[in-house]
């Protein structure tokens, strides 16, 4: 313990050292932040609100719009921070918070796309049992699942390093507290504890987005008994849930499935699926679905009056 106390905060380096990029880098970011928080948000509240929005999908999408408003928010803000000051630290408790957050709210979000995922097949191929299926108490039951989920996966990480001796040096390359940036600073051989990182995190984004796949692979597959506009909407709603799943898996299993190390290019993949992807998730399916879109404007229409 003693040894670990010899540091007790992290120096993050960030996306870029020049003090005109991270100026350039603010705006942007800021701009990005804004367009999440507010498109997220909307459709949270357009699915409280909305009357007509009251299938399971929609709250499941309601759902992980929050998730990704608070998925970013355990980043934005603290990246935009560092632009601005000179002295980029956070200290060993925040960071392990950040730890802890980033995979809490991220494994939480993989589940949700698996609860997601199962909706869609439900409603596609089992149409006529849909609502006996996915009824009150089984959709609540899946969305405590996905955050039990995320808690445990969420937990364990910080776990992990919260006992690591850390004794210098304290330069993380990268903009957020990461596993293995967070490893390579430790005082110890930590290439076995890497090895389990590896099988765990890496793991379970190969197997989910596997199973993602075969499962759009079977709802597609039965659409060919549907009707035309039965399978353009099918399409359009199916197509929103990959889009986003390939969105978000793809950079991690970069990161995770492979021989744990840090590459200088880990912290800029990281930007995609941290920043960048929360803030596509409700243009995707806003832009793709006219239901959330129409309810969005009768909403607005009321407000008006």
């Amino acid at each position: 313990m003693e040894q670990r106390n010899n540091v007790t905060e992290f120096v993050l380096l960030g996306l870029t050292q020049s003090l005109q990029g991270q100026k350039i880098l603010f705006v942007m970011f800021l701009l990005i932040y804004i367009v999440t928080m507010v498109g997220n948000l909307l459709i949270v509240l357009t699915v409280v609100f909305s009357p007509t929005l009251d299938a399971p999908m929609y709250l499941f999408l309601g759902c992980l719009s929050f998730l990704d408003a608070v998925y970013s928010t355990t980043f934005s803000p603290n990246m935009m921070k560092n632009f601005l000051c000179e002295k980029k630290t956070i200290s060993f408790q925040a960071c392990m918070a950040q730890l802890f957050m980033e995979h809490l709210f991220g494994g939480a979000e993989i589940l949700l796309l698996v609860v997601m995922a199962y909706d869609r097949y439900v409603a596609i191929c089992k149409p006529l049992h849909y609502l006996t299926i996915m009824n009150q108490r089984v959709c609540i039951l899946l969305l405590l699942l996905a955050w039990a989920g995320g808690f445990l996966h969420g937990v364990l990480h910080p776990l992990i390093v919260y006992n690591l001796p850390f004794c210098g040096p304290n330069i993380i390359d990268h903009f957020v507290c990461d596993m293995y940036p967070l490893l390579k600073l430790a005082c110890i051989d930590t290439h076995i504890i890497a090895l389990t990182v590896l099988a765990n995190d890496g793991t379970i984004c190969v197997v989910i987005f596997t199973l993602l796949l075969i499962s759009y692979g079977v709802i597609l597959h039965s659409l060919k008994n549907f009707s035309q506009e039965g399978r353009r909407k099918a399409l359009s709603t199916c197509g929103s849930h990959i889009t986003v799943v390939v969105f978000f898996f793809v950079p991690c299993i970069f990161l995770y499935v492979r021989c744990p190390s840090t590459l200088p290019t880990d912290k800029y993949l990281a930007v995609f699926y941290t920043i960048i992807t929360p803030m596509l998730n409700p243009l995707i399916y806003t832009l793709r679905n006219g239901e959330v879109q129409n309810a969005m404007k009768k909403l607005w229409t009321k407000k008006k009056k």
